[in-house]
């Protein structure tokens, strides 16, 4: 078991007093929707701003979602769905996509990233990749958005073929080709390719060969980890190790300039009897510990600075699978929280009050066209 390192809310209070005076964004936050009793849209809101969480994800491009983060400055990614990748890859469909679900939330929604399908591995998928990131991208141009919003796509840890260590990493070869065009997409628009990382899968598949301190971010200041034997680089935990392999697999396609961010990553606080580690004071632990390293802006061995998404806001009840998929929020469906991260001022929803509907924006229609 590893060693408690204690998360102390006032220290986390001062640390986000210091990061906001320097301009340090903390990391952001995948609001998922599979539930049936989640905290309408507007209360959410409340929510992620009493905690100060600037960053948000969500999964589509709900518009009421969209029109509640209306004036809230909160930075939103949206998504366009894995179905929808196909139709899509037309261009004209993608300029009435953008048209309808992205131009009438602007500028008081500050939507900053389109990502195209999430956690693609499936050969179908891949193959519309590329062609609808080029057309969201063109439409985007065309509509004058394309300097305010950029175009990527969350990859599934599943497109490694080798990731230990580090420096070997490289992508399975039967997804090489998409994953070389898909570079260069990102190389000439100067976008980020995003990675879903979770240690706790790995953990939870090989806790004889791998120590939990490792994977909860608890050897920090000490020389436990590994080190990379072919570049001699030190790693501390687990998701940094994760990160630097898809940099070196990006590398070895012939690829220098592009950032590497994380979409999602987390623990879950309870599981299934056979879900090793999937409990309460690890997930307290990762994600107590992963904040403390974003809010002092820390980067990976391999790049000074990395951007992080933690899945998830919510415990879903919808979320299909094992016990500890619906376990992987922060905070109940009700807006309670479910441990202490040190998030300022660790406010509920119950004693925040929702934030008012924007007046400077025309409500868009809540039904848009489906292609």
């Amino acid at each position: 078991m590893a060693s408690l390192t204690r998360i102390s809310a006032p220290f986390f209070l001062l640390l986000l007093l210091i990061c906001s005076i320097n301009g340090v964004s903390a990391l952001g936050i995948d609001y998922g929707q599979l539930g049936d009793n989640l905290l309408p849209p507007q209360q959410v809101v409340s929510l992620l701003r009493s905690n100060n969480i600037s960053k948000a994800r969500i999964f589509d491009t709900d518009p009421q979602i969209l029109t509640a983060f209306a004036n809230s400055d909160i930075q939103l990614i949206v998504t366009v769905e894995n179905t929808m990748l196909s139709q899509l890859s037309n261009p004209q469909a993608a300029i009435q996509w953008v048209t309808t679900r992205i131009k009438p939330y602007l500028p008081a929604t500050k939507i900053t990233h389109i990502m195209i399908g999430n956690e693609l591995d499936a050969t179908d998928l891949l193959a519309s990749l590329v062609s609808a990131m080029s057309s969201i991208q063109k439409a985007l141009s065309q509509l004058g958005l394309d300097s305010h919003i950029k175009v990527s796509s969350p990859f599934s840890y599943g497109v490694m073929g080798e990731s230990y260590p580090p420096s070997a990493g490289s992508f399975k070869s039967d997804v090489s080709d998409v994953m070389l065009q898909a570079l260069q997409f990102l190389s000439t628009t100067k976008s980020s390719f995003w990675i879903n990382a979770y240690p706790y899968f790995v953990y939870k598949g090989n806790s004889k060969e791998i120590p939990l301190d490792y994977v909860l971010f608890s050897n920090a200041g000490s020389s436990a980890g590994m080190t990379d034997p072919s570049s001699n680089l030190h790693y501390d935990n687990l998701l940094y190790a994760q990160v630097d392999a898809v940099i070196y697999a990006i590398k070895a396609l012939g690829f220098d300039d592009i950032e590497v961010k994380v979409g999602e990553t987390g623990w879950p606080s309870k599981g299934d009897d056979d879900e090793l580690g999937a409990i309460l004071e690890n997930a307290a632990l990762y994600n107590g510990n992963l904040l403390k390293r974003q809010l002092t802006n820390e980067g990976t061995p391999l790049q000074p600075t990395v951007d992080v998404y933690v899945f998830a806001l919510f415990n879903e009840n919808k979320k299909a699978g094992p016990s500890s998929e619906r376990n992987f929020g922060l905070f109940q469906p009700d807006g309670t929280v479910v441990y202490n991260v040190g998030l300022t001022g660790y406010a509920s929803a119950t004693n925040v009050p929702p934030s008012p509907p924007s007046q400077s924006q025309t409500k868009p229609p809540i039904t848009p066209p489906s292609y």
